[in-house]
């Protein structure tokens, strides 16, 4: 059973930064579009951002410029350099797998979900 697991949440003041890991375990992820989801207190979870191999990265305009999402397939690790960060990025942050090499940004087309970190962000 494929396993994911977010760490590296925590608290930061405005403007701080933040690198998030998602690790994988049982899966190899170069067969995945990879998607790091938020869901802010009170609003619907959301794609940020998402890796595949044919599409590269992909950001949501919230985020553009702010923060950055790599992968160690080697390691079986997804990162999640969050820079600048603002009050309104605060939340849970989920990691999320998508077999095949399309970026899906709907929540319901995600086929595997770690557990969340949290992100709150002061200010």
């Amino acid at each position: 059973e494929v396993q994911l697991q977010a760490s590296g949440g925590g608290l930061v003041q405005a403007g701080g930064s933040l690198r998030l890991s998602c690790s994988a375990s049982r899966v190899t992820l170069d067969d995945y579009a990879i998607g790091w989801f938020l869901q802010a207190p009170g609003k619907e979870r959301e794609n940020i951002v998402c890796l595949s191999s044919s599409e590269g990265d992909l950001y949501a305009d919230s985020v553009n410029g702010r923060f950055t999402i790599s992968s160690d397939n080697a390691k079986s690790t997804v990162y999640l350099q969050m820079n600048s960060l603002k009050p309104e990025d605060t939340g849970v942050y989920y990691c999320a797998l998508k077999y095949g090499e399309l970026c899906m940004k709907d929540m319901n087309d995600m086929d595997y979900w770690g557990k969340g970190t949290l992100v709150t962000v002061s200010s």
